[in-house]
């Protein structure tokens, strides 16, 4: 496998879909503002979201990747999960809407405060709970394609979300504001529809087997669940810690979009180069471990987080120095305020931190599961969101909203600190020498360039553009010379 060429593939694709996803943004944020209606569509969106992650791109793919390349990617056990996993989102999605009033209660209970915004937040999360099955599937079918190594459909997937989100809201004027979140939450789920029928026409090209069975109660069966619930246990402690983090901001009018945008900026760099790492490597490290080459194992290993920390460095110092112009001149308009402008910088210029210790993480974590080590990876997520939660709920009265950044940041070190301990004790991970030099030369560069851009007087999205063009131009001649300087071991 080409492992940087794939990684560079999904990157790409994935930042498409941040693009998109940030104009997305800057539209809702126009129309709607830092207040009630956007309050309400986001913690509406939120569940959606999590179930995703949960069963879709989360602890599903992550036990079905290993065990489905382990088993020589036979057909019938791949029908047999997706039969299975069609008939438990069914059902998850019928309990759901019954009992909508009650997670909401629970997930921001703060809302009640405000006469009808607790009502219209549980109506727009019915509809949208419905893309719960569609974006399952569709990140199901997703996992199947990139075990035989198809990763850029699969990452295409999320703009068609965007796009057809942003065609809603350039709509909007035509309609009240009260009528267009109910219009996003349709757009929602009929992307959801086109996601599965275009990975579905994929895979049946690509005669991948795949297609709903009457579900089998197999020993691989068995097998997964037993390691899927362990792992949902994991998972869910990571949406519970979400979800707190959202019940705790609910009290702080603004909070909950402030939080939301902060993390959509701080993501952008992950999602394009630490996401699309984990992605590509729970495939290759996969196959290399079932054919117990450790050696490229450790190749691959090192590779991804040489490379990415090289280009991942720079986004720290970036986010850091330019939070504040960035939300200006991205988000300033219509209804939103510098009131917004400046929460949400702060949050960036706390949560930015962390990205080193997400990106390590996940090659950490990618390769515990490419090993079918499922309770370590619990483990340590229930240690280091526990921490998180106990952060946030202590540090609210002090900081405010501030408290779910400043847990982010600690938990993360956590998180990246245990899965590296484990991954060392089983052997599974060794970093060179020459990949601790490469890293702290990056930061080291990458820091003194940010002091120099925060010199900078940035006065229009032009000139903002270019300050992080020439940050870009000095940056990676220079780290690349640094890399080819130090070596590999």
């Amino acid at each position: 496998m080409k492992l940087g060429k794939h990684i560079f593939g999904v990157g790409a694709m994935t930042g498409i879909s941040r693009i998109f996803g940030f104009i997305r943004d800057m539209l809702i944020a126009r129309v709607l503002g830092a207040g009630r209606l956007s309050d309400v569509f986001l913690a509406a969106f939120k569940l959606p979201n999590l179930f995703r992650d949960l069963l879709g791109e989360g602890a599903l793919s992550a036990i079905f990747i290993p065990m489905y390349t382990d088993s020589k990617k036979d057909a019938n056990f791949a029908k047999n999960v997706f039969s299975w996993l069609a008939l438990a989102l069914l059902m998850i999605a019928l309990a759901f809407e019954i009992f909508m009033p009650l997670v909401i209660w629970g997930l921001a209970p703060g809302f009640d405060a405000d006469p009808g915004k607790m009502a219209l937040t549980v109506t727009i999360s019915r509809i949208m709970f419905v893309y719960v099955i569609f974006v399952c599937i569709a990140a199901f079918m997703s996992a199947v394609l990139n075990a035989f190594s198809r990763f850029l459909l699969a990452a295409f997937m999320p703009v068609l979300l965007n796009i057809m989100l942003i065609v809603a809201l350039l709509l909007s004027s035509l309609y009240a504001p009260d009528t267009v979140i109910y219009i996003m939450a349709g757009t929602v789920v009929m992307s959801g529809i086109i996601q599965v029928a275009v990975l579905w026409h994929r895979i049946r090209a690509r005669h991948f087997g795949l297609r709903l069975v009457i579900p089998k109660w197999t020993p691989g069966i068995r097998d997964m669940l037993k390691r899927l619930s362990i792992s949902i246990v994991g998972s869910g402690f990571y949406q519970i810690t979400i979800i707190v983090g959202t019940l705790v901001a609910s009290f702080q009018s603004g909070a909950v979009s402030w939080l939301y945008y902060a993390d959509r900026i701080v993501q952008l760099p992950f999602a394009m180069i630490g996401l699309a790492v984990g992605t590509v490597l729970m495939s290759s490290i996969s196959n290399a471990l079932s054919d117990n080459n450790m050696r490229s194992v450790y190749i691959q290993q090192n590779s991804s987080m040489r490379r990415s920390l090289m280009l991942l460095m720079p986004c720290v110092a970036g986010l850091v120095v330019l939070a504040g112009p960035i939300i200006k001149y991205l988000f300033e308009y219509g209804a939103w305020t510098p009131q917004s402008t400046n929460a949400v910088a702060t949050a960036i210029m706390i949560q930015a931190f962390v990205l080193p210790a997400m990106l390590i993480s996940q090659i950490y974590s990618k390769t515990l599961y490419a090993s079918q080590d499922v309770k370590t990876p619990v483990r340590t997520s229930m240690i280091s969101l526990g921490v998180a939660a106990t952060i946030y709920l202590a540090a609210f009265p002090l900081i405010g909203y501030l408290a779910i950044p400043v847990g982010v940041v600690i938990s993360g070190y956590l998180k990246n600190y245990l899965l590296g301990r484990a991954c060392r004790r089983r052997g599974l991970v060794k970093i060179y020498g020459g990949t601790m030099h490469a890293a702290i030369a990056f930061g080291i560069l990458a820091g003194t360039l940010g002091v120099g851009l925060s010199l900078v007087p940035i006065i229009s999205i032009w000139w903002l553009g270019a300050a992080i063009a020439g940050y870009g131009a000095i940056y990676l001649p220079a780290a690349f010379v640094i890399n080819r300087m130090i070596p590999s071991k």
